[in-house]
C-alpha cells in the first residue's frame, strides 16, 4: 500500500513532541487516531519508526533516517503548494508592462511602486516603446499590459483610462521663453524642436498639428533616442523637447521645465490600460485591480472599462 502524504506529517509531528498525546492535541486529533496511523506506516513500511516506553514515544535509529527523509518531503511540497497558491492568486509570477512615459516623478511611477509593495514576488519586466509600438506587442501577446497615452483607435479589447499628464516644455536654460511663468503653444511656432518616435513622441506631433493649425508646424530634428539623451541635448543647446510632467522628477543639466498652455491652461495627454481579456496571466488581474483602487474616479467612469 502507498504511503500517504498525511501520514509523514502525522509522524513528523510525533516525533517532535516525543509524547503521542502531545502530539495528537497539537494535530487536534485523537491520540488513538494517531497511534493507529502509525501503527499502519510502520506495517506499509515494514519496519518500527518508533520505539514506545513508559516515559514516552521516541524514533529508532531507522525511524530517524526516514524522518528526515519525510521532513524534505513535506517540506518541498508544501512549499511547492504555497507556490502555487500565489501563482494563481497572481501573487507571484511574472507581468510584463508596455510603459511610454518617464519613471521619475507622475503616477506611473507611484503604480509600479505601489504594485512592488503589494507583490514582492511578481517579476515586473517593464518594455518601452511608441503607442503603437506596444499596442502590436500587446496584440503578439509579447506584453501582459500598456499604459500609454492617448485613446488608440487600433484596440477594442480591455482598457481602462487611468490619469492624466501636463504637457511640459525642456528648454535650454538660457533660452527667452524660460523668464516666462508658462509657454503658449503659438510662441513655439519658429523654435527647433527635438522629437522622437519613442515614447509619446507622435503624440506630441498631432498636439503641435491641432494647436498650431498647420501640418508643418515647427522646425523638427528627430532622433532616435531615449528620454534622457533627447533632454541631454537641450542641455546642450539643441533645441526645445516637449514632455510630460513625469519627466519633471530628475535634474538634468541645463534645462528648465515650464508647462505649456493653450486660451484654457494646462495641455494635458489621457493615459490608458490596455489589456487582452483572454490574457490568462494570474498577475494581470491584480494589477489591474490596483489601477482601479487608485484611480476610482475615471476607472468608474461610462465607457472607460
Amino acid at each position: 500500500m502507498p504511503v500517504e502524504f498525511r501520514e509523514l506529517r502525522w509522524a513528523i509531528v510525533a516525533s517532535q513532541h516525543r509524547s503521542l498525546r502531545q502530539a495528537a492535541e497539537t494535530l487536534r486529533i485523537k491520540q488513538s487516531t494517531l497511534s493507529r496511523s502509525l501503527r499502519n506506516l510502520e506495517n506499509k513500511l515494514g519496519g518500527t519508526l518508533f520505539e514506545r516506553t513508559n516515559g514516552g514515544t521516541r524514533p529508532t535509529m531507522e525511524g530517524q533516517e526516514f524522518l528526515g527523509s519525510a521532513r524534505r518531503i513535506v517540506g518541498e511540497t508544501e512549499a511547492i503548494a504555497a507556490r502555487f497558491k500565489t501563482r494563481s492568486r497572481g501573487e507571484s509570477g511574472r507581468l510584463t508592462i508596455g510603459v511610454h512615459a518617464s519613471l521619475s516623478a507622475g503616477n506611473l511611477r507611484a503604480t509600479l511602486l505601489d504594485h512592488r509593495q503589494r507583490f514582492p514576488d511578481v517579476d515586473t519586466y517593464l518594455v518601452d516603446g511608441s503607442s503603437d509600438h506596444l499596442i502590436s506587442d500587446l496584440a503578439s501577446s509579447a506584453i501582459d499590459v500598456a499604459v500609454v497615452a492617448e485613446p488608440n483607435p487600433r484596440w477594442s479589447d480591455g482598457s481602462l483610462t487611468v490619469w492624466s499628464e501636463r504637457v511640459v516644455a525642456a528648454l535650454p536654460k538660457n533660452h527667452p521663453l524660460t523668464g516666462r511663468d508658462v509657454v503658449h503653444w503659438g510662441e513655439l511656432r519658429r523654435e527647433l524642436l527635438l522629437s522622437s518616435q519613442r515614447g509619446p513622441g507622435p503624440e506630441f506631433h498631432k498636439l503641435l498639428v491641432s494647436k498650431m493649425g498647420s501640418s508643418d508646424p515647427c522646425p523638427l530634428l528627430r532622433h532616435d533616442v531615449a528620454l534622457d539623451r533627447l533632454l541631454a541635448l537641450v542641455g546642450a543647446g539643441w533645441g526645445i523637447l516637449l514632455v510630460l510632467e513625469s519627466a519633471t522628477g530628475a535634474t538634468y543639466p541645463g534645462v528648465t521645465f515650464r508647462e505649456v498652455h493653450d486660451a484654457e491652461g494646462p495641455t494635458r495627454l489621457s493615459f490608458r490600460a490596455y489589456w487582452r481579456e483572454a490574457n490568462g496571466n494570474p498577475s494581470l488581474r491584480p494589477f489591474l485591480d490596483l489601477l482601479r483602487e487608485r484611480y476610482p474616479d475615471l476607472s468608474a467612469a461610462p465607457g472607460t472599462d
